[in-house]
């Protein structure tokens, strides 16, 4: 007897509304465990939701844009008693519709059942093996830890049945739903660059597009517009899209041309160095936030030499009870009081953008540098604790972050991030927002510096004495924001506050 079970959002960290960025399955399918199901993007990464049963997909419950939450329904499955799973399994592979390949991995590796379309992929693309070989979960069992989505990502093309591809042809064939067969991998990497990937030629099994597919392309596209070269044929999706005449194939839907890639062994000798897994995962997000936001950087600098010499009084203090008195933390503090001052700095743009959402707590994002790169953990309510309390809590999450032990919890709900190179060198650098956030503060090396004391230059023979210059601590300040919703005026207004609260230390005491 069948059962019907729905299928819901499991555990994904606290990622509230992440968005359906893919549907890789529809009602009719027949679905083995682990089968993916939907995929979802949140900020930090993109996943798919596999299914946790066999069986056949009755109903899909969401579609592309929608946003789901941990427990929101994804879709209901019509799943078969044991007894008669072995003869459905069995049966899947010669169901009515010829083109579906609904092949168990184990299985199509190990065997050759007989096909209505053999592949001929070994002679289309003789030159791809080591570009499939190079994803290790693609040799395991057909049974799939849901915890290792990228085996999941090769295990789509060769289960679902869905898709109907022409192993023939030189261009991926799109399935049901206008979209060729590609990882979510592969369609991230192209939009990135800005490839439509209808018009970019498949050389992987099956029709699918591979990295390097999307590298060539780039390849062509540039040398179609520099070379005079035809550029590749335009498929019936490529609205918009310019010709290598007009000097702009290969935009985007930003307009913006990718940058071409150059073969860099014409010049020399290299050698690979992999990405960080922090480096795949922010890169995306750093690149998205600098498209998307009008970035403008306000440098000041702030005379915290009275500070300085506050701390340096107290540090033993600090020490007696265990943590290392920074001056970071006494930036923090001073930039919720300048927060408060000004709300806007510690707003969000409404995905409507016609409002703001102002948030009313005061978690700062604290950058931290580790061996992987840097990492943006949050220490919350610093308005509510103490220098010392929050000098022990930044002291155990950057060991966290250090030690690869940070929780998704330990990285979400940031309303300001502080950037802080001081420890390093450097005079002032422009940091990137972290959307949705709109504003990012940077922090320089402290220099001394002679400063002024006295009158005017100008009224100096009349004031009958003379000032004298003063060597003072200062810090180099740097606030990235969003134009969008951040004025100059408003910037300017920001950091002459908060270098103000922090020549005077006694104002982070009121």
């Amino acid at each position: 007897m069948a059962e019907r079970r729905e299928i819901r959002v499991p555990d994904i960290g606290d990622f509230e509304q992440v968005e359906v960025v893919e549907i890789l399955a529809k009602a009719g399918d027949r679905i083995a465990v682990d089968d993916p199901l939907v995929s979802i993007e949140s900020e930090k990464a993109t996943m798919e939701i596999p299914s946790p049963a066999a069986g056949v997909l009755l109903e899909l419950s969401v579609k592309e844009g929608d946003r789901v939450s941990q427990g929101s329904l994804l879709a209901v499955l019509e799943i078969a008693d044991a007894a008669t799973a072995e003869p459905e399994a069995a049966a899947r592979g010669s169901a009515p519709a010829p083109p579906k390949t609904a092949v168990p991995i184990a299985a199509a590796k190990t065997a050759a059942p007989p096909k209505p379309a053999p592949s001929p992929k070994s002679a289309a693309a003789p030159e791809r093996p080591d570009v499939v070989a190079k994803t290790p979960e693609i040799a395991a069992p057909a049974t799939v830890s849901a915890s290792a989505p990228s085996a999941s990502f090769e295990s789509i093309e060769l289960d679902r049945p869905a898709r109907q591809i022409s192993t023939a042809a030189a261009n991926p064939v799109p399935d049901q739903t206008g979209l060729p067969h590609a990882s979510p991998l592969v369609r991230r990497f192209a939009r990135e660059l800005g490839v439509p990937l209808a018009e970019t030629a498949a050389s992987g099994p099956h029709g699918r597009v591979l990295v390097d597919d999307v590298k060539r392309s780039v390849r062509e596209r540039f040398e179609g517009e520099t070379g005079g070269a035809s550029a590749p044929a335009r498929g019936a999706g490529g609205a918009g899209t310019a010709t290598p005449a007009s000097g702009s194939a290969g935009a985007g839907s930003s307009g913006i041309a990718p940058v071409p890639f150059v073969d860099p062994t014409r010049f020399g000798p290299i050698h690979d160095q992999p990405l960080t897994r922090i480096q795949k995962v922010s890169g995306p997000a750093l690149h998205r936030s600098w498209l998307n936001v009008p970035h403008v950087t306000q440098h000041d600098e702030a005379d915290i030499t009275e500070l300085e010499r506050f701390r340096r009084d107290r540090k033993d203090h600090a020490a007696e009870k265990g943590v290392k008195l920074s001056p970071l933390l006494f930036v923090m503090k001073a930039v919720v009081i300048a927060l408060r001052e000004f709300p806007t700095l510690r707003s969000t743009l409404a995905p409507e953008r016609d409002r703001l959402l102002v948030k009313d707590y005061y978690h700062l994002g604290i950058a931290v540098d580790t061996d992987q790169g840097l990492v943006v953990p949050v220490v919350r309510d610093v308005d509510r604790k103490g220098v010392i309390e929050l000098a022990a809590e930044l002291q155990a999450i950057a060991e966290r972050a250090r030690s690869r032990k940070l929780t998704p919890d330990d990285l979400a709900g940031a309303c300001f991030t502080i950037s802080s190179l001081g420890g390093i060198g450097g005079t002032a650098f422009s940091p990137i927002v972290n959307a949705p956030e709109v504003a990012i503060l940077g922090l320089s090396k402290t220099q001394v510096k002679p400063v002024w004391r006295g009158p005017s230059p100008i009224d100096l023979p009349a004031a009958g004495s003379e000032g004298r210059f003063e060597p003072r601590l200062c810090l180099p300040l740097s606030l990235s924001y969003d134009h969008r919703v951040v004025d100059g005026a408003l910037a300017v207004r920001f950091t002459t506050r908060l270098s103000a609260i922090l020549a005077d230390p006694m104002q982070l005491l009121l």
